[in-house]
């Protein structure tokens, strides 16, 4: 089994950001070496995660400089986004691809790979089940991201978040507001109180309130009817009056902090603006926000892609690709997640991938095959079920 790792900060996404993650560390590609698979690595790959070309080598991978002279022989190849579709022209039929393909968005790119009779796998459609919890690519990267959140406010925030008893007097805790108790919202609960601040937190799903408390933080109860979760533990869509009397609730909260990260993503759609222009007015100035959802629609108004922005005297961060801060940490987590995805379908025998679609992981996250859209949550999407 021949697998291809691509040198992803080559080419510039549209936001000019430089993909700093890899998707094989030394020491996963020294696992998979082990058992029986051949890696090829596009020189540099690992260099802006801290891992050079030596060390990989050292682990037994090939490194290549032209990476389209092996694509024609590739069975899999592994990335942490999308690859190019002049790279996916020069592949097999039947090769696996594996990555962020960012599915709900991309029909075209989706649509292109069935027709190359190419087997896509989505790491974002890894089920959220216990088996799966060691290749959930999705959740890891979130958690670093929820870190990388309280960080950045706590950088650009023109006080401290621990409370500081001096001989000149006491500065009280800052207080910080997130919105979503997802993996992100759970982490950066977790970060803000570590670093002493006072941690309220909000999410639609009432059952997450004691995974809040657990952490330090409070729980901030609003009444706005029935809500929910769905099978895989993501939060349902709110009706439009659910969403105002939300926002209403919230207002207090929101001009009271000192900090507010909002991480409320929907899966496969468009997210919901949960602040204002007007209530980021209600802010102290130097307030700090963090739209976690900024490049794919935003949670804040006013809040820019790939950008920190003033909003009305409020610190608007919306840079994005936030696990890439920690680009070393971001790249031992996904490279985990990828070693087990592949060592849990690895056939000994005949050391390749064993592509089971009736297994309930596989079935979730393959999303081509055979020439086919095989997942119908896509297929409805794309025809606007």
């Amino acid at each position: 089994m021949k697998i291809i790792i691509l040198n992803e900060a080559k080419a510039p996404d549209p936001l000019n950001n430089v993909e700093k993650r890899c998707a094989v560390t030394p020491n996963s590609a020294q696992r998979l070496v082990k058992k029986g698979a051949t890696l090829l690595l596009e020189a540099g790959a690992g260099q802006l995660s801290g891992y050079s070309d030596n060390e990989y080598e050292e682990a037994g991978v090939t490194v290549i400089d032209d990476v389209n002279d092996a694509l024609s022989s590739a069975d899999m190849l592994v990335a942490v986004n999308k690859p190019i579709d002049a790279q996916l022209a020069l592949m097999k039929k039947e090769a696996i691809v594996v990555g962020h393909l960012d599915p709900f968005f991309q029909q075209p790119l989706i649509e292109s790979l069935a027709e190359k009779g190419l087997t896509a796998i989505s790491v974002e459609m890894i089920p959220r089940s216990s088996r799966a919890q060691k290749m959930d690519a999705l959740s890891s990267q979130a958690s670093l991201a929820g870190y990388v959140m309280v960080m950045q406010a706590a950088n650009k925030l023109p006080s401290i978040l621990p409370m500081m008893m001096t001989p000149s007097g006491t500065i009280k805790p800052a207080k910080v507001f997130i919105i979503g108790a997802g993996v992100a919202g759970l982490q950066a609960i977790a970060t803000a109180k570590r670093l002493g601040a006072n941690v309220l937190a909000y999410d639609t799903r009432p059952v997450v309130a004691e995974q809040v408390e657990s952490l330090g933080g409070k729980f901030l109860k609003i009444d706005i009817g029935e809500t929910g979760q769905t099978k895989d533990g993501y939060a349902k869509e709110l009706t439009d009056e659910q969403k105002a009397k939300q926002q209403e609730a919230q207002r207090d909260a929101i001009a009271d902090s000192d900090i507010v990260i909002t991480t409320a993503q929907l899966f496969g759609r468009k997210p919901p603006v949960l602040i204002s222009k007007d209530t980021l007015a209600l802010m102290k100035p130097g307030s700090v926000v963090v739209d976690m959802a900024a490049t794919s629609g935003g949670n804040v108004e006013g809040s820019v892609a790939g950008e920190t922005v003033e909003v009305n005297g409020v610190t608007v961060i919306g840079n994005g690709y936030w696990s890439q801060f920690v680009a070393k940490a971001a790249t031992d987590m996904y490279a985990n997640n990828i070693y087990n995805l592949v060592d849990e379908f690895f056939d000994d025998e005949t050391k390749s991938f064993g592509l089971n679609l009736e297994d309930d992981i596989l079935a979730g996250c393959v999303i081509t095959h055979d020439g086919k859209i095989t997942n119908d949550m896509l297929n409805n999407a794309y025809k606007g079920a």
